[in-house]
Order: C-alpha cells, then structure tokens, then sequence
C-alpha cells in the first residue's frame, strides 16, 4: 500500500502561517534606532557647578540664556562657553558692570560664547584669536588661546586667565570654568592722572593757589581767623619790647 507524501492543503497553511509569525534572523538582530538626544539644560549645568550664581544672574538679565539653545539645536558645530565663578566677579573693580551699557552687557556674555564646541585638547593646538559670538569672523573681539598638556590658558589682551574645570565635555556643548572674567579691550578705560580727585578733575594750566597771607592780614592757610592771628603777632610784639626796655635799666 502505497503513502501520499503531499500534505493536505488545510495543514500547508498553518505551517505557512507559523512560519511568519516566527522572527526573521536579521530583524532579530538589528539594534533599535536611537531617539532623539534631549535638550541641553545650561541652568542645571551651572547649577550643579555650584559657584555660577553671578554669571547665572547676568546670562537672565541679558536674555541670552534663552538664545543659546535655540542656537545649538540649529548649529551643526556645537557651543562652547566660557563660564567666570562667583569670584571672578567679586574682583572685578568696583562699579565694573553697573557702567555697561545693556548693550555692552550682552557683548560681555557673548564674549564668553565661541560658537563652535572644542576640547580641551582643540583649544592646546587652536589658530588664534578664536572667534566669539560677541565678534565677527573677521577677528575682532576674539580670544587667545595657548596650552601645554593638559593646562590651557585664555588671554583677552587684558585679562589672562587659566581654564581649570570642566562642566561638561561632549559634543555639541563643552563648558569651562574661568577664574576672571574676561573684559575685552574696548571695555578698558585710561587710568585716572595720579593725585587727581575723581569728583574735581584739575582744569589743565591752572596751578593751585598758594598759601600766603590774606588781603586783611590774616595767613587764611590753616583755616584760622585774620583776626586771631594778626592779635597773637600783636601780643608777641609787646613782650618783646618790654623785655627790652628791662634791659637797657639795668645797663
């Protein structure tokens, strides 16, 4: 007696449909697409640092706290950011940010913005001066860098300081700590002639009166009366005679 090999039709089926549900060999194996990265807090970064609380305060009052995200989700370069601690600020001189103008107040922090994000190892070997988003690409209102292993250095032509901690490192956002803040050279103002009171500048090619006696006798130097000291000389005056005349008795 001879046995069909062929499978009914009805069986064929639910073994096809088995095998379909079961998953293939290579979906099982491919890794799942990664989500999209969620946005950089720059508060929390500042805050977690711990000593940012001026800088903080400044990055709010010139509202660039809020562009600077805007600016990294459309930049494909990333931000680096140059963050002064709370010390930086106590010794800047007195009345230093109370004299910007909003404008050169938002200048300052953009100052501290290079709108491109580097390592610390980019900036040992970086072409200077480093363009900021305070300046142009041409140059002006940039920075310099200079390095040696792992110490990096920041000038601004007047204030130099050293890049000692970093917040964070990873693309597209790097922050450092500074201990200065970095004033550009237009913010520098002359220092004032030495014995000049700040209140009454001297008018140039006007010399100071000179101490002399006053028009009704009195010296006027010491802020005595004419009257006092013309009647001390008067006084003085009359003993001196005297003592003469005892004198010449005697003789």
């Amino acid at each position: 007696m001879a046995f069909s090999t062929t499978l009914p039709p009805l069986l064929l089926l639910s073994l096809t449909t088995l095998l379909s549900l079961l998953p293939s060999p290579t979906s099982a194996q491919s890794a799942p697409a990664p989500g999209p990265a969620g946005p950089i807090n720059i508060t929390a970064i500042l805050v977690q640092g711990g000593q940012y609380t001026a800088f903080l305060r400044l990055l709010n009052q010139t509202q660039v706290l809020n562009q600077l995200p805007n600016q990294l989700n459309n930049s494909n370069q990333g931000m680096t950011l140059l963050a002064p601690t709370d010390n930086a600020f106590l010794n800047l001189p007195s009345g230093t940010l109370n004299n910007l103008s909003p404008e050169n107040k938002v200048k300052l922090v953009l100052y501290h913005v290079l709108p491109k994000y580097y390592s610390l190892e980019d900036l040992n070997t970086v072409s200077n001066p480093v363009q900021t988003q305070a300046g142009s690409s041409k140059g002006s209102l940039g920075l310099n860098f200079t390095g040696r292993g792992n110490q990096v250095n920041v000038s601004s032509g007047v204030v130099d300081t050293q890049i000692n901690n970093a917040l964070r490192q990873q693309f597209p956002f790097a922050v450092y700590q500074v201990d200065k803040v970095l004033l550009p050279a237009e913010f520098s103002e002359a220092p004032a002639p030495e014995g000049s009171s700040s209140d009454s500048p001297p008018v140039a090619g006007k010399r100071p009166a000179a101490k002399g006696p006053s028009a009704d006798g009195g010296d006027g130097g010491d802020g005595s009366s004419p009257a006092s000291n013309g009647g001390g000389r008067r006084v003085v005056g009359g003993l001196m005679g005297g003592v003469l005349l005892v004198c010449m008795m005697f003789l």
